[in-house]
């Protein structure tokens, strides 16, 4: 679903923010991604979308080289993928529905057909009662399961979330990553970026450690 191979991302006043990173994720896995601050975390997560492009090396998503896609072919290739952040980005004067629909109206989809996919992207994330509410009244957790159902909505193979539980509390923290992995089990693949060592340590799953930059063997 997801490989590196070789990768480097340079900026010209601080050096490599990332260097010979390799890895695959197989369809349907699910790992987290750790490291210190300033270790490259979101870097990484931000080439995958071609927020920004990698100096050298290559990375496929579904088997497509993103090298190869240029500008146009970047809406199509961020259709495949979730995003989800640790500032949840949500439009604050747009109700809870609006801001799960976005990526749907963008997309071309009839009224119809958005209404039931919303519906039910608000449903698994147990919103359905509050789609008719604006963000701000809502509590961080709530609004960060906003953004996973404006993430999943358009049933896309591939989420990536960076850092999504930074500005929750534990309790809440636990229940975002245990929502993440409900989606990994019906067969979407999931990369967290997170520094919650002891939470991701109770979830068992893969991790994937940056250390200056570079990738540390996995044990």
């Amino acid at each position: 679903m997801l490989q590196f191979s070789n990768v480097y991302k340079r900026y010209p006043e601080g050096g490599d923010a990332l260097a010979g990173i390799s890895f695959r994720l197989k369809p349907g896995e699910m790992a987290f991604l750790t490291g210190h601050s300033g270790a490259g975390k979101s870097t990484l997560l931000r080439l995958i979308p071609l927020i920004e492009r990698p100096t050298r090396g290559q990375i496929t998503v579904g088997g497509r080289n993103l090298a190869r896609l240029g500008n146009r072919d970047i809406p199509h290739l961020r259709r495949q993928l979730g995003l989800i952040f640790q500032d949840f980005r949500l439009l604050y004067d747009r109700t809870v529905y609006d801001n799960v629909a976005l990526p749907l109206v963008i997309a071309g989809f009839g009224p119809a057909e958005i209404g039931r996919r919303v519906r039910a992207a608000l449903d698994k994330v147990d919103l359905l009662s509050k789609e008719k509410r604006y963000p701000r009244g809502l509590s961080g957790g709530e609004q960060q399961r906003v953004g996973i159902a404006r993430a999943i909505v358009h049933k896309p193979p591939l989420i990536l979330a960076d850092e999504p539980t930074g500005n929750l509390d534990p309790a809440l923290s636990e229940e975002i990553m245990l929502l993440f992995r409900e989606l990994n089990q019906v067969g979407v693949t999931v990369l967290i970026a997170s520094h919650d060592l002891g939470l991701i340590s109770r979830l068992g799953s893969r991790v994937l450690e940056l250390n200056q930059g570079r990738l540390e063997p996995e044990h």
